[in-house]
Formats: C-alpha cells, structure tokens, sequence
C-alpha cells in the first residue's frame, strides 16, 4: 500500500528514553496506531524506523517511530518520503514535543522553523521548513536546568498525567489534519 500520508512521531529509540519528555512523539504515534493502525509496528531497515500501516477515514496512512536518534530524524524521514515519492509539504506530518508551549498545549502549524527542537533542526535540514507539525507542550525547562538533561528526563506524576491527555487527543488532531488536506 502507498500511504497518502507519512505520520512521523519524534522520540528517540530504548527503554531509557521511552518515558521521557522528549519522547511524545512516540506516545503520540502510539496512540495513532492504536486507533487507525492495522497489524502491529513492524521494524523497516530500508526506513531506520518501526512503521504501521493504516487508514484514517479512507485515507492509506503510514504512522512511524525512527529507530535514529532525535537529532537525525530527518534521515528516517527522507527514506520514507523519497521511496514513496512523497511531497513532504503536504503528504508528511511530524508530531513532537515542544519547550515554548505550555504543558499540555498544542499546536498545528503548515511550516515554520526548528526553534531549539533537535529533530525538527534535522527535518528542516532535510525538507527544509515547509512541512506540516503538530507540536506537544511539554513547558519551559525550569531555571538554570540544562535544555538537555530536562527533556530527556521523566516528568512528574502530574505532569505525565497532563501530557497524557494531551496525547490522547491526537486521533481527532490527525483525522482533522487529514480531512482538510
């Protein structure tokens, strides 16, 4: 099956990093999975990525974990989308966690910048910065903590719960992302 779309969840790959802040993306493609997949996630050499096909509506849709680290996300990406042969502005959605919007907000934006995201610096490297994201707010790094040690830790029990619902509004996100393309 040729997907119409790429959904791609950011995160970085092993058991150390599966609950983290930086891992929403992860969460997110999860939750996607269990609501449009078909089968279970399936790891790809040819895409460095664990992948599941699926259907959302009557559109084919590919949901994806890299199996990169976050700062290369865009090698994973550009498999996918150059074997399908892919428009990655309009047949490519990346869903990801972001420092500058609050806990629990988010957000759906057609093109823009990587701010201080890692795996989206590497996505615009690649495709440049028309692509559509759809962004988790996971708050700003407390004071004199280090950008890096805070996402990649795991958030409190509150917090965790917060980003949680915010993930579990994904489906309806993604199916009205679609519905609009």
């Amino acid at each position: 099956m040729k997907p119409s779309l790429v959904i791609i969840g950011l995160g970085n790959p092993g058991a150390s990093y599966e609950k983290t802040r930086h891992n929403t993306g992860f969460q997110a493609a999860d939750v996607l999975a269990e609501e449009f997949g078909a089968g279970d996630w399936k790891e790809k050499t040819k895409f460095n990525a664990f992948v599941m096909e699926g259907r959302i509506v009557t559109v084919p849709v590919l949901i994806a974990k890299p199996l990169t680290y976050m700062n290369r996300s865009g090698e994973a990406a550009k498999k996918m989308i150059d074997f399908y042969d892919l428009d990655p502005s309009k047949q490519l959605l990346i869903i990801c966690d972001d420092i500058d919007l609050e806990l629990g907000e988010t957000r759906l934006r057609e093109k823009g910048g990587p701010g201080t995201h890692n795996g989206l610096k590497s996505l615009v490297d690649v495709f440049g910065e028309d692509f559509p994201r759809l962004r988790f707010g996971i708050g700003a790094q407390p004071a004199g903590e280090d950008l890096s040690n805070w996402v990649l830790s795991a958030p409190s029990k509150e917090e965790a719960e917060k980003i949680k619902d915010a993930v579990k509004t994904v489906p309806e996100l993604v199916k009205e992302f679609v519905l609009g393309l």
